[in-house]
């Protein structure tokens, strides 16, 4: 018998994680999915093998064993008393997708009873490529299911409670910083002769074997720098002068920046 997911919100994120399930031949197997939002017909085209869509959020979590929260912050304590009369700890988990609001926060609206825990996928996921963060519990069955689940659409990461707000900005927010580089090296593309779809095709294909060159060998990316580069070379010194541009700080300062902002979501 499948294990039944609700994914509570159809939004950005939660629309990825379906799109990714869907896909999976893993999840296929193993999960069913209901995916809510209140305006169905903007996730009707999610449905599939393993996904249904529905506006009802009160029958998806009848429905199911595991509950994740893919709303915004702001929503979450309306959707809660809207399920809470079909919640059960002897039977759901619940998982939260939701940056800035803590285990503790969702404990106050649901109940203490309940095995509770935060996660950080990305968008990645709709192609089966997520990272994901899953925040370490004492309730480890509760655990091991959430990263069962987690790596059919990717790769799974367990962290401490306190460094959940800080995967947000590497890991969610991340692919839109190394989006933007991805962009930004389009872009020099096009200065240097290229057509855009052909620019954008070698930047993005380079990217991707960049980061499996480190998931591949767990070097340090300057070990896979050192075999690009070569004295006096162009490599160098395209890399120096970014650097006295300030990639390196930029990307930091962005990072940090983005780290400072959750605190004013939560």
């Amino acid at each position: 018998m499948k294990t039944e997911v609700a994914i509570l919100g159809g939004g950005n994120l939660g629309a990825c994680l379906a799109q990714g399930f869907k896909q999976s031949s893993e999840a296929i197997d193993k999960y069913h999915i209901t995916v809510t939002r209140r305006n169905v017909e903007l996730i009707n085209h999610l449905e599939g093998e393993n996904i249904d869509v529905s506006a009802d959020n009160i029958a998806a979590v009848e429905g199911a064993d595991i509950v994740i929260f893919a709303v915004q912050p702001t929503q979450i304590k309306p959707l809660v008393e809207e399920i809470k009369p079909v919640l059960d700890p002897e039977r759901h988990i619940l998982a939260s997708t939701m940056a800035g609001v803590s285990s503790d926060d969702i404990a106050e609206l649901t109940g203490t009873e309940f095995a509770i825990l935060r996660i950080m996928p990305n968008t990645a996921a709709a192609v089966n490529r997520a990272m994901t963060c899953v925040e370490q519990t004492q309730n480890k069955k509760a655990e091991a299911e959430i990263i069962e689940l987690f790596e059919t659409i990717g790769r799974t990461l367990v962290l401490q409670s306190e460094l959940m707000e800080a995967t947000t900005v590497l890991g969610a927010c991340g692919i839109a910083f190394f989006l933007r580089y991805i962009r930004a090296a389009s872009q020099g593309g096009i200065e240097v002769g290229f057509h855009a779809e052909e620019a954008q095709l070698i930047a993005a294909q380079t990217a991707l074997g960049a980061s499996a060159l480190l998931l591949d060998s767990n070097n340090h990316p300057e070990h896979e720098i050192d075999k690009v580069t070569t004295p006096k070379g162009c490599t160098i010194a395209g890399l120096n002068e970014m650097e006295h541009n300030g990639l390196s700080s930029a990307l930091i300062k962005g990072i940090k920046t983005s780290f400072e902002k959750i605190e004013d979501i939560g």
